[in-house]
């Protein structure tokens, strides 16, 4: 953050508020965030498998994360709640991680960062309860925004994205 940018959450005597977003017009914005869960070898191929005890990890952990995407206004108390056109989660199986991507897409006042952040958090962490019973040591990590665009700051993109949190 630079000198010039303000944290919009705060009012001039320093209160929490959400951003007024009224004047604004809608437009499209759509976000993609990433991360990934590292695991032993053999959790991975049991996934690719379809053999763990809990059932369709990805399948369910897909699920999760699009209901919590749907739910970020109900658990970060600043976020308004959206209505989204798109939700989508996808999954790339490695030989020792799953990479995740949530992408939200919509048209209106504000973004889906934080909705699409939330969607790949609860994603991996649903691919973690459903393994734990035979890998606890599985680490959660790199979940970031991967880009955005719509509103008035356009696109943006993170210079080392990698699409899927490889």
């Amino acid at each position: 953050m630079n000198s010039t940018d303000e944290l919009t959450h705060f009012d001039r005597a320093g209160n929490a508020v959400m951003v007024d977003v009224s004047a604004k017009e809608p437009s499209a914005r759509r976000a993609v965030a990433t991360g990934r869960i590292l695991m032993e070898r053999s959790t991975a191929e049991m996934i690719e498998r379809g053999t763990a005890a809990k059932g369709d990890v990805l399948g369910v952990a897909r699920l999760a994360g699009i209901m919590a995407a749907k739910q970020t206004a109900q658990l970060i108390p600043l976020c308004h709640p959206l209505i989204f056109e798109r939700c989508t989660l996808d999954f790339e199986l490695g030989e020792e991680a799953v990479g995740a991507a949530c992408t939200v897409g919509l048209h209106g006042k504000t973004g889906a960062e934080m909705e699409a952040l939330t969607g790949v958090s609860v994603a991996l962490l649903t691919i973690y309860d459903m393994c734990k019973a035979v890998d606890r040591a599985m680490v959660i990590s790199d979940i970031r925004l991967a880009e955005k665009s719509g509103g008035k700051s356009g696109l943006w993109k993170r210079p080392d994205a990698e699409r899927a949190g490889r």
